[in-house]
């Protein structure tokens, strides 16, 4: 994780121009699934902060996929020529997606039928949650990548769309 003090506004070649999923890797989901992995890509490409350490090519272009159950990230320039490829074990995460799959189901049913203290009490408890993943997303990518926690946050939100079963 970045705690460089330069806005990455200032640093407008820190930055994903895209985020590409490996269909052959991943696969289609159904229409639920694919509206999440879309809304989670568009949030990346809303706003991050992404770079390769000694590198100096960006804008960059994310791949995601799987291989032997390990997420692969293949960073490429706008060219599309291929810069660097990270293979992440997603064992260290197994925990935290689990409970955060069971929170977000709580959150979901208590909008239903709880009162606002009881919901805001959920979210807090999913925030708490999303907030784990992404700084234990940013220490697995330390060295590997430069990014800022809103980033990991982001890049956890669409690890979690791709493990959504809907």
């Amino acid at each position: 994780m970045s705690d460089d003090p330069v806005p990455a506004a200032e640093k407008p070649r820190d930055r994903l121009v895209a985020v590409k999923l490996d269909d052959a890797s991943i696969g289609r989901g159904s229409p639920d699934q694919e509206h999440e992995r879309s809304v989670a890509i568009w949030d990346i490409m809303e706003l991050n902060s992404f770079a390769v350490p000694n590198h100096d090519g960006g804008p960059y272009v994310l791949l995601i996929g799987m291989v032997e159950k390990r997420l692969f990230l293949e960073v490429r320039n706008e060219g599309e020529d291929v810069i660097v490829t990270h293979h992440l074990s997603l064992t260290p995460f197994r925990k935290v997606i689990k409970d955060y799959e069971l929170i977000c189901d709580s959150y979901y049913e208590a909008i239903r039928t709880a009162t606002p203290q009881q919901i805001e009490a959920i979210d807090m408890g999913r925030r708490g949650l999303h907030d784990e993943a992404a700084r234990l997303l940013a220490e697995r990518l330390d060295g590997k990548l430069t990014i800022d926690f809103d980033t990991a946050r982001r890049l956890f939100t669409l690890i979690f769309a791709l493990h959504w079963k809907g």
